[in-house]
């Protein structure tokens, strides 16, 4: 008996660590699919009471950054269902360099794709922000989404398909020197 207690006292420990190091990561990833941060806060925050609340069916404390992510889809998909936001994504934005005309360039383009995730589909947009964003891998996506691998590859597909016709499309509108998306013809 005596030995278990400093298993339980480590397993608390790491997962205090656990829940410090992702807080912020996930914090990124709801803001991406919220764009309001009072209530990308709000989202981690019952994310991770939900999390500890569950934290005893845990079975692989390894898989916990996918656990708690998912648990965090889930309840976005609750609160999307009953709300129908407005869903953004945040990207960050290199910090300022030397030369201010292309810090205003790099502005401009992120604003620009910005937009045109903006106007992907809730699932293209959530792709888009797992894989693209928050750098999990398919495998990992999948298992946070709750579908098939092949399935997270042809959202991805069709989001980055997407993204690449509408840059296209605001390129030959407004020419932008920075912005050269991948696989357009000069």
């Amino acid at each position: 008996m005596g030995a278990s207690l400093p298993v339980s006292l480590t397993t608390a420990h790491r997962l205090r660590q656990q829940i410090t190091q992702q807080r912020q990561r996930l914090l990124g990833i709801a803001y991406s699919w919220c764009h309001d941060a009072m209530l990308a806060e709000d989202l981690v925050h019952e994310t991770l009471v939900r999390a500890l609340e569950k934290v005893d069916g845990l079975r692989d404390h390894d898989r916990f950054e996918v656990w708690v992510t998912r648990i965090m889809v889930n309840l976005y998909r609750d609160w999307h269902r009953r709300k129908s936001p407005v869903v953004g994504i945040d990207f960050d934005v290199a910090a300022p360099g030397d030369d201010p005309e292309q810090d205003v360039e790099r502005l401009h383009v992120v604003r620009r794709i910005r937009n045109a995730v903006e106007r992907l589909g809730d699932q293209q947009r959530q792709i888009i922000a797992l894989v693209d964003i928050a750098e999990f891998s398919y495998a990992e996506a999948a298992n946070i989404l709750g579908v098939p691998i092949g399935t997270v590859m042809s959202r991805l597909c069709r989001a980055r398909r997407s993204l690449r016709s509408m840059l296209e499309k605001e390129e030959r509108r407004i020419p932008t020197p920075a912005l050269r998306v991948a696989g357009a013809r000069a």
